[in-house]
Formats: C-alpha cells, sequence, structure tokens
C-alpha cells in the first residue's frame, strides 16, 4: 500500500490551482468535471509518482469550514526559510516563520492556502 493523494474540498477552484502551481510549485495534473455530480476534482503534485493533492470543487459551494480534526499536509523543502520568502513573495500567507521545532532541532515552517488548509514545510537534508 502507499498513499495516493489528500482531498481537500474547495471554495474557488481556480484560485486554489493558482496558490498550489504558482505558490507551491506544483502542477496540476489532471482536471475532470462532473456534470451529473455538480463538482469538479483537480489533482496536483509534483511529477515524482509521489502523494497527490485532489481538490474538490462542489458546485456552488463557496467556502467550508477547516475544522478541529484537520492537520496539516507536509512538503519536503531543501530550505524553509527561502521557501516562506518565496511563498510570501508569491502572495502566500506564512503563518509560522521557518525556525527549529519547539521541542527538537528539525527546521519547520507553515503557510496557508486561500481555504485556511495549513501546510507544514519540513526542511530536509539534500
Amino acid at each position: 500500500m502507499r498513499i495516493l493523494h489528500t482531498m481537500l474540498r474547495v471554495g474557488d477552484l481556480d484560485r486554489s490551482i493558482a496558490f498550489y502551481t504558482d505558490v507551491l510549485g506544483m502542477t496540476l495534473l489532471r482536471r475532470q468535471d462532473y456534470p451529473g455530480g455538480k463538482f469538479t476534482l483537480a489533482f496536483l503534485g509534483f511529477n515524482d509518482g509521489g502523494a497527490e493533492i485532489e481538490l474538490t470543487h462542489n458546485w456552488g459551494v463557496e467556502s467550508y469550514e477547516v475544522g478541529t480534526g484537520y492537520g496539516h499536509v507536509a512538503l519536503a523543502v531543501p530550505d524553509a526559510y527561502a521557501a516562506c520568502e518565496q511563498v510570501a513573495a508569491k502572495g502566500g500567507r506564512v503563518t509560522r516563520p521557518a525556525g527549529p521545532m519547539m521541542h527538537g532541532s528539525t527546521v519547520i515552517a507553515f503557510v496557508e492556502d486561500p481555504d485556511g488548509y495549513k501546510i507544514e514545510l519540513i526542511q530536509t537534508a539534500a
């Protein structure tokens, strides 16, 4: 078994696709409308065969509450400090600047997508 994707419901699909592609550097892998169900699915990833993010847009729904059970999606980055600078420069929201974990030495940061979903950036060795 392996993880295929994480699904997030979004209120504005084009805005969310722009965030994940333009701000985080993902690629839109595929997008499909389902008129009978009145929803659209868009899958994004890094073209590395790894896990993807599925954005689900239910037509006519403009926003969702993230809820208290959701945690975050984690992305490996070579330099969390530089990644935060890039996210901010592209209009993204950095909610926790890069720095060591409170109870460890791993350098992490958090950013937020347009719907309020948190994305952890974890600095990894090259």
